[in-house]
């Protein structure tokens, strides 16, 4: 427990071993480093949800130049803003998953509260990180390397936690437990772009192009 202790918390005065021990092995101790973890998550999800709102503003436009389009019964330059619609829609899908999917890890971390939850939390934290990088390298690629420092540091805290408590990474709940929340996120992510962007079923677009959106 004693070192558990010692690894959890930044201790306030160190000794010049301390010192000496820090300068080989900087990562330091868990908890600052957890702390650490969940900020750099946080700027990412307001990164994530910037991007969001706005494609959400690019599609508000292009949905417009699709009614005039079709007002002035031009389905042809109709159908070209609908399919680049539907790439922006996926755009948006995709970026408002990983935003939720990087929340639940969020909360999960800041639940932590032994060494336990340290490996149980970031084992399948880890495969959704992984998830949401491969996805976002190809809508958002800006974010790539700031979520790959951060897979990083979780993998650098999942190792020394596991090294201190001996555990043995169960890898199938692990990925069950990921594909959970990643199915979870897919799933919110569908209802709110269905509540927030119109539907172009509705305004007369023609029936071969609607299944595109």
């Amino acid at each position: 427990m004693s070192e558990f202790v010692k690894k959890w918390n930044q201790p306030e005065g160190e000794s010049l071993g301390d010192r000496i021990k820090g300068a080989v092995r900087p990562e330091g101790p868990l908890k600052p480093r957890i702390e650490q973890a969940i900020r750099q998550l946080q700027i990412q999800i307001t990164k994530l949800d910037n991007a969001a709102n706005r494609l959400k503003e690019k599609d508000s436009q292009l949905f417009q130049k699709i009614v005039n389009y079709l007002q002035k019964h031009d389905s042809d330059h109709a159908t070209v803003y609908a399919n680049e619609l539907a790439e922006i829609r996926k755009m948006y899908k995709m970026i408002n998953q990983a935003k939720l999917a990087l929340e639940q890890i969020v909360t999960r971390l800041t639940t932590v509260t032994d060494l336990g939850d340290v490996v149980v939390t970031l084992a399948p934290a880890m495969a959704v990180i992984k998830s949401v990088r491969a996805g976002l390298m190809q809508v958002m690629p800006s974010a790539e390397q700031e979520i790959s420092e951060i897979s990083s540091l979780l993998s650098s805290i999942l190792v020394d936690a596991g090294q201190l408590t001996g555990s043995t990474l169960n890898f199938e709940a692990a990925n069950e437990d990921a594909e959970r929340i990643l199915a979870e996120a897919s799933t919110l992510a569908e209802a709110k772009m269905k509540e927030k962007l119109p539907d172009l079923g509705s305004i007369g677009l023609p029936e071969g192009e609607k299944h595109q959106i």
